[in-house]
């Protein structure tokens, strides 16, 4: 067994999902699932719901139409701050306890060794050379590694090496574009 949050980390990149919920699914599902303490910024085109850990974005075309998935993220740079209440209990209860850094090798390591590479893509100019992002083409998830210290750029509390957050989906096209630009 897989030691404590690395659990969860491997279950995020290699399904695309948090506890099972996806980029996807409504806000009600994701309540059903994580419950009701989040914080939320919402206006009429867009809604965020935070849960420490875990961001769920949505969005709409007007205020008369349904809110539609669009990603989450896991804001793993958070745990670096040790603030015990970051983690909602749901994720405790599942996976035990979290660790205040996740190395990416050990990461990838693990992932690895299950057949489920990570490949490294071209970092967005303005984020370079503080950020390396390596991407997951089965699950479209994406892993933001801190590359260098940068002051004023990445967190003091980080190290060169750690995770700084997980994304998805990010799409092949957007793959793609990233490869063009440097291309």
């Amino acid at each position: 067994m897989t030691p404590y949050s690395l659990a969860f980390y491997l279950d995020v990149v290699t399904t695309g999902t948090v506890l099972g919920l996806g980029s996807t699914d409504s806000p009600d599902r994701v309540t059903e699932v994580l419950g009701e303490d989040f914080g939320e910024n919402a206006f009429d085109q867009g809604m965020c719901r935070d849960y420490g850990l875990a961001e769920f974005y949505w969005d709409r075309a007007s205020v008369d139409h349904p809110w539609s998935g669009h990603h989450f993220t896991l804001k793993v740079y958070r745990l670096a701050y040790r603030d015990r209440t970051l983690v909602d209990g749901v994720f405790r209860a599942r996976y035990g306890r979290f660790t205040p850094r996740l190395r990416f090798e050990k990461l990838r390591r693990l992932l690895e060794r299950r057949g489920v590479p990570l490949l490294e893509i071209p970092e967005i100019p303005a984020n370079a050379p503080y950020f390396r992002t390596f991407w997951q083409p089965d699950s479209h998830v994406a892993v933001s590694v801190i590359g260098t210290y940068g002051e004023y750029s990445t967190p003091d509390n980080l190290r060169v090496g750690d995770v700084y957050g997980i994304q998805a989906p990010m799409a092949p096209e957007e793959v793609e574009w990233r490869r063009a630009r440097v291309g």
